[in-house]
């Protein structure tokens, strides 16, 4: 069995107006479910991804309305990592941010800058045979959109703490940058340490865990590799548009394995993905309790279709 990279990566935002702006409209990601945090229905979960809302695309976030910033610390991932297709790429995000007042730092192949809540970003070129997954945007030429997930970056106290785990039970292998990677026959997707030995505050701008990608028909059967390399997993929990099973690696992050479908087409069209608050089935019977509560939001994409 072999995870197929990256499935998503589950942020806090205190700003959902904002978030949107920032990813939709700056990044060019395309909001593909508005839906609510099934743990807590009165507060948005926001999903961002490719068109098509693939999985290896697809960052998304809990909105806490006005939650203070947080502080990435041991046991949290502090960067996440998206592909682009050259450095000519990064020239023109390096202008695109800066235009929006973003600071950014030019690399050897990447380009390292922050959210408006200060989540740690990057932008870099990958060499990979995975398909790109790219979001329509018309103020970005297609060979320099984002391409979906490279890696996502945490901060450990021990590097070596997971090492067992992570190739053991996970069947993560050694990566070229001092990590490992997730890689299946269609995708992978990288997940690096950084060594501290300060406490994280939990809040807006701070990750809080990151899916790796499975297929349906092995799903139960990482839960048992979990178990027997001596993790605690949820038992699986039906998010209707994947599966899921939760659990903590060694070093302390909040990991997530999460099926590769059934998507977020199950109840939504593709062509108008986002454009409404969607509530799974048990959730339904609480759309006029939790409309109301919800933050406004505004799509750039409306004004983008009205142009």
């Amino acid at each position: 069995m072999r995870l197929e990279g990256i499935h998503h990566v589950t942020a806090i935002t205190g700003d959902a107006p904002g978030n949107v702006d920032f990813y939709v409209r700056v990044l060019g990601l395309r909001l593909v479910k508005k839906t609510v945090n099934q743990d807590d229905p009165t507060v948005y979960h926001l999903f961002y991804a490719d068109e098509r809302g693939s999985a290896g695309a697809d960052i998304t976030f809990f909105e806490y309305p006005g939650a203070q910033r947080g502080r990435a610390g041991a046991g949290m991932v502090h960067q996440v990592a998206f592909r682009v297709g050259s450095e000519e790429a990064l020239d023109l995000w390096a202008e695109r941010l800066e235009r929006e007042g973003v600071s950014v730092s030019r690399g050897d192949q990447r380009l390292t800058f922050s959210d408006p809540e200060g989540l740690g970003l990057e932008l870099v070129v990958a060499e990979t045979g995975d398909e790109p997954l790219t979001a329509e945007s018309p103020e970005i030429p297609a060979e320099h959109r984002i391409q979906g997930f490279d890696h996502v970056r945490a901060f450990t106290r021990d590097p070596e703490a997971s090492r067992s785990f992570l190739e053991g039970s996970l069947e993560f292998t050694q990566s070229a940058e001092s990590g490992f990677e997730a890689r299946g026959d269609q995708r992978g997707g990288l997940y690096l340490y950084d060594t501290t030995d300060q406490a994280g505050i939990p809040g807006a701008g701070t990750v809080h865990h990151v899916a790796w990608a499975s297929t349906p028909e092995e799903h139960e059967a990482w839960r048992e590799r979990v178990i027997e390399g001596g993790g605690r997993p949820t038992p699986v929990i039906d998010r209707f548009y994947f599966k899921s099973i939760y659990f903590r690696e060694p070093s302390g992050v909040l990991f997530e394995i999460a099926t590769i479908g059934p998507g977020f087409t199950t109840d939504e069209p593709l062509e108008s993905l986002g454009e409404r608050l969607s509530l799974p089935p048990d959730f339904e019977h609480l759309r006029e309790q939790v409309e109301p509560v919800l933050t406004p939001i505004t799509n750039p994409r409306e004004a983008w279709a009205a142009r």
